[in-house]
């Protein structure tokens, strides 16, 4: 109902631009507000060097590759997640030691949350990207995306590390969240796998009805003749 909705109101390219820009917007002023005192500076600064080259990116290749406005909902929502972690700083969340409280964890799980909401999230995107630009098909369009983001966990967890090894060393183990935890990357990339994997059988399961609709031929009876 919700993307239905969304993609209704953006029938059309200036309907589309109006909320993909009212996204960015929320986007920004969530992110501003975030941004004032967050719990360490430093750790803030290093968390949104990624981040705000993604939108700058998603931005200045809007007119080139304009997503649906599923996908851009999709990527508002993880990027105010990402936000809330970097004004905290991923270990320090409350909303992570109410869920630590209630489940009876050993840490603030917040972090892991985010991971498996980069999956869920934004595997979605990336099948667009997949389908529209290398004319990915049929079950390969629900495969690759699935691969791709547990690819794409391991290799930013590689270049989180880098990042913290040169911007800031004594910051290292906040920035990455492992919270003593050795196995956390491992973890992390798969909590991402897992909830890429969700979204994508859900994709299937709502797309599988429409393309049986699609490819059924359309049986006409034939007009009796009356002799």
């Amino acid at each position: 109902m919700l993307v239905n909705t969304i993609q209704q109101g953006g029938n059309g390219q200036a309907g589309h631009r109006r909320i993909a820009a009212g996204l960015l917007l929320g986007y920004g002023i969530i992110w501003i507000w975030l941004a004032i005192n967050p719990v360490n500076r430093h750790d803030w600064v290093l968390e949104n060097l990624l981040a705000v080259g993604l939108v700058v990116i998603l931005v200045l290749t809007y007119r080139r590759f304009t997503f649906s406005l599923t996908s851009y909902s999709l990527i508002a929502v993880f990027m105010v997640l990402h936000a809330i972690g970097a004004h905290y700083t991923y270990a320090e969340v409350p909303f992570g030691f109410w869920l630590k409280d209630i489940a009876g964890l050993t840490r603030n799980p917040f972090d892991r949350l985010v991971h498996f909401s980069y999956g869920l999230l934004l595997v979605y995107p990336l099948r667009e990207v997949l389908v529209r630009l290398a004319g990915v098909q049929g079950s390969w369009s629900y495969v690759m995306p699935v691969s791709s983001i547990l690819a794409q966990s391991a290799f930013f967890g590689v270049i989180e590390a880098i990042v913290a090894m040169i911007v800031s060393p004594e910051l290292g183990s906040m920035y990455l969240g492992t919270q003593g935890d050795e196995w956390d990357a491992q973890k992390d990339m798969a909590a991402a796998f897992g909830g890429a994997i969700v979204t994508m059988v859900m994709t299937a399961a709502l797309s599988a009805p429409r393309n049986s609709q699609v490819q059924q031929p359309s049986h006409r009876s034939a007009p009796s003749v009356a002799h």
